[in-house]
């Protein structure tokens, strides 16, 4: 069984992005840096923390993100290529609205389908970080 939910979010009066999320939801794994002085950006959305590359961790698309809804909660990561799962708890929000600005140290908004994670994920996925996206599912654990 699949368990299908469309939410539709408003972010601004002219910006609409609809976001699906299922029981296995298709997505791109990319890569972050959660640590201070890193092209990660900021802090944590979540805890306004900076965090360890070494720790289970994933920012969210904004849709996905919804709202800090998943802050602190883990969802389960798999690999597309290898089969491989891991679980990572959710610490920020990959901004799918804005960017290209100081705040987001000048990268593009995330695209609404990403799970931008740390090494420590891309390790226990047995993946290569330097290919930097990878196909994934993923689904709340």
């Amino acid at each position: 069984m699949v368990l299908t939910v469309a939410k539709l979010v408003n972010h601004t009066p002219n910006t609409r992005i609809h976001h699906q999320y299922t029981a296995h939801t298709p997505a791109i794994l990319t890569l972050n840096c959660f640590e201070k002085n890193c092209d990660g950006g900021g802090a944590a959305a979540c805890d306004n923390k900076f965090h360890s590359d070494n720790d289970l961790i994933v920012a969210l698309s904004t849709g996905w993100y919804n709202h800090k809804s998943r802050c602190g909660k883990k969802i389960k990561i798999t690999s597309k290529k290898n089969g491989k799962s891991v679980l990572a708890t959710v610490v920020d929000e990959c901004d799918s609205v804005n960017g290209c600005d100081k705040d987001h140290d000048n990268q593009p908004p995330c695209r609404c389908n990403v799970v931008d994670a740390s090494k420590a994920v891309w390790k226990a996925l047995g993946l290569n970080t330097d290919v930097g996206e990878e196909s994934i599912t993923w689904s709340d654990a």
